[in-house]
């Protein structure tokens, strides 16, 4: 028990650390936001953040690697696109893919009959799934309650998604989405490694959460082959 909670430490520490590099106002521990944050919801906060930092590249990404998904939704550049889909409020609903959340969104970039954006639906369903797992809150106090379980549920849905990415196809034999590039003579893995850090922060922060309120995460027995989603219910 001593041992998870220097763990605990040293890992607000750092998250404390680089929120104060990013926004010293917003995050300082003495600001009013701030009074009523434990160290927890302060976790919480990163751990959001920083997901959230994760998806604008990904989707920055997909866009650049697909661009014909992003014909099917804007004239714009990827660049303009992601700042709109990130800063605008416009509530994660989008007629292009059928107004989709959370896993609606995801199942449906796997969809042969899907004519909409892709990206715009991988980009919603991921973001909203997390939100929603989070109580739908994207800031956390005191009076918060989370569940770890489906914050848990939320990391497994990811390593499913990156399954999907990378074995999934349509009757042309084509990817639904073009992600890693790996030949003879170049590797490029850097959607794999954003991915990793969301599914990372997650479970940390899902394992963290459990034993501050001694609540026992159930451990899917799930093989990404069965490429099956976890509710969020």
């Amino acid at each position: 028990m001593r041992g998870f909670f220097l763990i605990l430490s040293l890992f607000l520490i750092g998250c404390n650390s680089s929120l104060e590099r990013k926004d010293s106002t917003q995050y300082d521990k003495g600001s009013l936001n701030q009074l009523t944050k434990t160290d927890f919801d302060r976790m919480a906060d990163y751990e959001i953040k920083e997901n959230t930092e994760s998806l604008k590249i990904l989707a920055l990404k997909f866009y650049k690697r697909n661009p014909a998904e992003l014909r099917k939704t804007t004239s714009d550049s990827p660049e303009i696109t992601v700042n709109w889909l990130f800063t605008s409020q416009h509530n994660w609903k989008f007629k292009e893919i059928n107004d989709a959340q959370g896993i609606e969104a995801l199942n449906q970039v796997f969809d042969e009959n899907f004519k909409g954006d892709r990206v715009l639906s991988l980009i919603t369903g991921l973001y909203t799934m997390l939100i929603i797992a989070h109580d739908n809150q994207k800031e956390f106090d005191m009076f918060d309650s989370l569940d770890p379980q489906l914050i848990y549920n939320a990391a497994r849905n990811v390593e499913v998604i990156v399954w999907r990415l990378s074995t999934k196809k349509k009757k042309n034999g084509e990817l639904f989405l073009i992600t890693n590039e790996i030949n003879d003579e170049f590797q490029n893995l850097s959607f794999e490694r954003e991915f990793g850090k969301i599914i990372g922060r997650t479970d940390y922060f899902a394992y963290v959460l459990s034993e501050k309120k001694e609540r026992y995460i159930t451990r899917a027995i799930q093989g990404t082959s069965l490429n099956i989603l976890l509710p969020f219910l």
